[in-house]
Protein backbone atom coordinates (compact mmCIF):
# COMPACT_ATOMS: atom_id res chain seq x y z
CA UNK A 1 0.00 0.00 0.00
CA UNK A 2 1.47 3.33 -1.06
CA UNK A 3 1.42 6.18 1.41
CA UNK A 4 1.78 9.93 1.20
CA UNK A 5 4.87 11.55 -0.26
CA UNK A 6 6.57 12.67 2.95
CA UNK A 7 9.46 15.07 3.36
CA UNK A 8 12.69 13.76 4.87
CA UNK A 9 13.65 14.87 8.36
CA UNK A 10 15.81 18.00 8.52
CA UNK A 11 19.41 16.93 9.18
CA UNK A 12 19.65 18.89 12.44
CA UNK A 13 16.80 16.94 14.09
CA UNK A 14 18.04 13.43 13.28
CA UNK A 15 18.98 11.63 16.46
CA UNK A 16 17.64 14.40 18.72
CA UNK A 17 15.37 13.25 21.53
CA UNK A 18 14.42 16.85 22.28
CA UNK A 19 13.05 17.56 18.76
CA UNK A 20 9.24 17.83 18.60
CA UNK A 21 7.28 17.71 15.36
CA UNK A 22 4.63 20.43 15.55
CA UNK A 23 3.16 20.49 12.03
CA UNK A 24 2.51 18.17 9.10
CA UNK A 25 0.83 19.55 6.00
CA UNK A 26 -0.36 17.66 2.92
CA UNK A 27 -2.12 18.69 -0.29
CA UNK A 28 -5.06 16.34 -0.93
CA UNK A 29 -7.53 16.89 -3.78
CA UNK A 30 -6.23 20.45 -4.16
CA UNK A 31 -6.85 21.30 -0.51
CA UNK A 32 -4.76 21.37 2.64
CA UNK A 33 -4.83 18.68 5.30
CA UNK A 34 -2.77 19.26 8.44
CA UNK A 35 -1.93 17.64 11.72
CA UNK A 36 -0.38 19.70 14.47
CA UNK A 37 0.05 20.05 18.18
CA UNK A 38 -0.20 23.33 20.03
CA UNK A 39 3.45 23.06 21.18
CA UNK A 40 3.94 26.67 22.31
CA UNK A 41 2.75 28.33 25.52
CA UNK A 42 1.76 31.51 23.68
CA UNK A 43 -0.07 31.74 20.33
CA UNK A 44 2.20 34.51 19.03
CA UNK A 45 4.93 31.90 18.48
CA UNK A 46 2.78 30.47 15.68
CA UNK A 47 3.07 33.84 13.94
CA UNK A 48 6.84 33.61 14.17
CA UNK A 49 6.77 30.06 12.83
CA UNK A 50 4.49 31.02 9.92
CA UNK A 51 6.85 33.89 8.98
CA UNK A 52 9.83 31.52 9.07
CA UNK A 53 7.97 29.08 6.80
CA UNK A 54 7.05 31.93 4.41
CA UNK A 55 10.69 33.02 4.17
CA UNK A 56 11.85 29.47 3.45
CA UNK A 57 9.18 29.16 0.76
CA UNK A 58 10.16 32.51 -0.80
CA UNK A 59 13.81 31.41 -0.97
CA UNK A 60 12.76 28.15 -2.64
CA UNK A 61 10.74 30.07 -5.24
CA UNK A 62 13.69 32.36 -5.90
CA UNK A 63 15.89 29.32 -6.57
CA UNK A 64 13.37 27.29 -8.55
CA UNK A 65 11.37 29.88 -10.52
CA UNK A 66 11.59 33.32 -12.02
CA UNK A 67 10.38 35.04 -8.84
CA UNK A 68 12.87 36.93 -6.72
CA UNK A 69 12.78 36.18 -3.00
CA UNK A 70 11.17 39.57 -2.33
CA UNK A 71 8.52 39.04 -5.03
CA UNK A 72 7.67 35.57 -3.74
CA UNK A 73 7.46 36.76 -0.14
CA UNK A 74 5.25 39.68 -1.16
CA UNK A 75 2.86 37.28 -2.95
CA UNK A 76 2.76 34.99 0.09
CA UNK A 77 2.05 37.90 2.45
CA UNK A 78 -0.59 39.29 0.07
CA UNK A 79 -2.47 35.99 0.02
CA UNK A 80 -2.08 35.54 3.79
CA UNK A 81 -3.65 38.94 4.41
CA UNK A 82 -6.44 38.29 1.88
CA UNK A 83 -7.23 34.91 3.43
CA UNK A 84 -7.28 36.37 6.95
CA UNK A 85 -9.65 39.13 5.79
CA UNK A 86 -11.93 36.90 3.70
CA UNK A 87 -11.46 33.16 4.33
CA UNK A 88 -12.15 30.91 1.38
CA UNK A 89 -12.51 27.87 3.66
CA UNK A 90 -12.62 27.96 7.45
CA UNK A 91 -11.84 24.24 7.60
CA UNK A 92 -12.27 22.17 10.74
CA UNK A 93 -9.99 21.51 13.68
CA UNK A 94 -10.77 18.25 15.43
CA UNK A 95 -9.00 16.89 18.49
CA UNK A 96 -6.96 13.76 17.78
CA UNK A 97 -9.34 11.83 20.04
CA UNK A 98 -12.05 12.42 17.42
CA UNK A 99 -9.87 11.36 14.49
CA UNK A 100 -9.25 7.76 15.47
CA UNK A 101 -5.67 8.45 16.67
Amino acid sequence: MAGPKEQPLPPDVIGRDDAVEVLRAFVVDGGLSIAFQRAFEEPDMWGLMLVDIARHAARAYSRESEYTEDEALARIVEMFEAEIARPTDMGQTKPRSQQGH
